[in-house]
């Protein structure tokens, strides 16, 4: 009998124990055949359209076209096209006004014509929604790069920020690692103001619903508080003063963003090793009149184009790569299943993951924690000066499962940079301690609302998880203050919400494993209102599925999307951590896992399960549809095989 024979009402381990272990071990496999010769793990990582549409535009720009990249890139852009003709932010979501702008001027560029069907399907809907105008500030500036709208429709960035005392409302250091190196090189662009090469002269002035030139108001977003106010006032200010700025004083804040970026300039891997910092770091060179064989640039553009996914006739282009991260949750998945041939992998993984542990190179971070010592993980291959919380909490406790003795070192300069890291209030953010400047969130420049980093739910969980493994369990002080944090971040309908993930769903799982690890009783009321919250949340089908407009407060939580592997994998692991490995919702999500596996023993998810910023850009992890589900299967084995007791691991 199949798992999807079973009545649910008679689901038990047993029934499906055949089943069940042929998934395990099949998947586990697959798995294991991704794993690289030197023991990590990377997948690709897809964002929306904006990343391949600004590659092909940063080409013209540059007027180092690349026709036959372009050509499969264009392929990629018609291919994730939406019925309503424009570009979302993830699968099957809404037009996003500011992708789409980016995909027709992108596909315009390669050579589409702008009376082809799709084209005028997307100028239509593009038109109807606003037209370029109402654009956010990133796609205006990089409209004015091209000339396509004048720059009295960006906000003043001027470049003398990079000399603002740190007691200043505004200061670099008080903005999040993303936004430092994004806007670093910017400024310098938004001072000289240069115009793209654009060889073929594209314009896409058929999608503006009134000409750029007649706009009189650029102030798209509604105004939240009086802060706007404010800000809106004193960019008013600027875009008249700012031509008298003193030249002397805007050539030294020229020098300082120079010097920021060519020290953080991070070889291969790229400024912040993030794609736009990495763009505007090659523009910013180009516009100093830097030539192209300085090494500086050469490296810089390299570091671009290790980013270009090729797929035969089809290539796209991703916004980062994150092999740690991939690695880390990786291994987790591999020690649930525990034959020798995984548990083989996973310490090869760990060496792989500890030769690249920070401790060198005293990062941004160390602002707001002098003295701290440096002990943390990347995201990427190579990121010193910007270790995260994050990967190096899941690093820690694959470490700690594999062989705390051998790793007590890496595991000890780990926990100590994480204890240093906690923020006031006792949560965490990503890459920054503090990084909770609010007022900063409604400067005209910021209207995606991104600027910052502070603490969240699911970072915070994950340090909370850890710690209270390490060393005498439960009895770590800086957890305590962390779960303190965690309970009061609970929302009233008993969920958590997930910032990097997407979203109740994954925060739930998150900080339930977190309160496990902790050892709070499982029949706390925290526990009690999560495990309601999710079990409510079960699909007819047996899997979770939440989509990406959960993050705006007029949708539903916790639902939206169809099932999909990751989602179901957090929120089986989460009932698990709480107590319910033999409930009704565990198993029928069990059976979905275990019936919706493909050929290749894992999972298909179009879904996009992931988050850059909260309702401005998305994220798919390849990884995810592939090493969650194996984990929860597996864990699900072991807590049901013999006299397996509760989970006790730190995730």
């Amino acid at each position: 009998m199949s798992p999807s024979e079973i009545n649910p009402r008679d689901f038990t381990a047993a029934a499906f124990r055949d089943p069940l272990d042929r998934a395990v071990n099949e998947s586990a496999e697959a798995l294991l055949k991704q794993q690289r010769d030197d023991g990590h793990w990377v997948f690709k990582l897809e964002a929306d359209a904006t990343i391949p549409a600004e590659y092909v535009l940063y080409l013209h720009y540059l007027d180092e076209r690349d026709p036959e990249l372009e050509k499969r890139i264009g392929v990629y852009l018609r291919d994730i096209q939406e019925e309503h003709g424009g570009w979302p932010l993830f699968h099957r979501g809404d037009l996003n006004i500011s992708a789409s702008v980016k995909a027709y001027f992108a596909l315009k560029a390669i050579g589409d014509d702008i009376d082809a069907p799709h084209m005028k399907k997307a100028r239509d809907a593009i038109l109807a929604h606003g037209g370029a105008a109402t654009a956010n500030v990133f796609t205006r500036t990089l409209l004015a790069l091209f000339g396509q709208i004048p720059w009295k429709g960006v906000p003043i960035m001027p470049v003398e920020i990079m000399l603002l005392p740190r007691w200043f409302p505004f200061h670099m250091d008080k903005v999040s690692y993303w936004s430092r190196t994004v806007i670093a090189p910017l400024t310098v662009l938004m001072t000289t103001r240069p115009k793209a090469r654009n060889p073929l002269g594209i314009h896409i002035q058929e999608l503006f619903v009134t000409p750029p030139e007649k706009v009189t108001n650029w102030y798209l977003e509604p105004v939240r508080s009086n802060w706007a106010y404010l800000f809106r006032g004193i960019d008013m200010v600027l875009q008249k003063v700012y031509r008298f700025f003193p030249k002397g004083l805007q050539k030294k804040a020229i020098d300082k963003a120079v010097a920021f970026v060519d020290e953080r300039l991070n070889g291969e891997d790229g400024l912040g090793a993030i794609f736009p910092a990495m763009v505007n770091a090659v523009w910013m060179y180009d516009v100093l009149g830097i030539p192209a064989d300085d090494p500086r640039v050469v490296i810089a553009k390299q570091s671009i184009r290790n980013l270009v996914v090729e797929e035969g006739e089809r290539a796209w282009v991703q916004p980062c790569l994150s092999p740690i991260w991939d690695t880390a949750l990786a291994t987790h998945a591999i020690l649930e299943v525990g034959t020798p041939e995984a548990d083989a992998a996973a310490r090869k993984a760990a060496d792989w993951m500890v030769a690249r542990q920070i401790t060198d190179v005293v990062g941004d971070w160390a602002v707001r924690r002098p003295g701290l010592a440096p002990g943390g993980w990347a995201f990427q291959y190579n990121n010193p000066h910007y270790p995260d919380v994050d990967d190096t909490a899941v690093v820690m406790a694959a470490l700690d499962r594999i062989d705390p003795v051998k790793y007590a070192e890496p595991i000890e300069k780990g926990k100590v940079w994480v204890q240093g890291m906690q923020s006031e209030g006792g949560g965490w953010g990503a890459f920054d301690a503090e990084n909770t400047s609010y007022y900063l969130n409604h400067i005209p420049f910021a209207d995606h609302g991104a600027l910052l980093d502070p603490p969240t739910a699911d970072v915070s969980a994950r340090c909370v998880s850890v710690l209270s493994v390490l060393g005498e369990r439960g009895k770590d002080k800086v957890a305590h203050e962390g779960v303190d944090y965690l309970l009061r971040e609970q929302e009233k309908d008993g969920s958590w919400f997930g910032r990097w993930g997407t979203n109740y769903v994954y925060g739930t799982w998150s900080s339930l494993c977190a309160l496990n690890a902790a050892g709070l009783p499982h029949d706390h009321p925290a526990f009690r209102r999560a495990v309601k919250w999710l079990e409510s949340k079960q699909r007819d089908d047996g899997g979770w599925g939440e989509c990406g407009r959960s993050y705006w407060d007029d949708q539903p939580r916790g639902e939206g999307g169809p099932s999909t592997p990751s989602q179901t994998a957090w929120a089986v692991l989460g009932l698990m951590a709480a107590g319910e490995t033999k409930s009704q919702a565990v198993a029928r999500g069990i059976d979905y896992l275990i019936r919706t596996r493909n050929a290749e023993g894992l999972w298909d998810e179009e879904h996009y399960t992931a988050v850059g910023f909260p309702r401005v850009f998305y994220l798919r992890y390849h990884g995810y549809r592939q090493f969650f589900p194996v984990w929860a299967l597996a864990r699900y084995r072991n807590l049901t095989t013999g006299n397996a007791g509760p989970v006790m691991h730190a995730l």
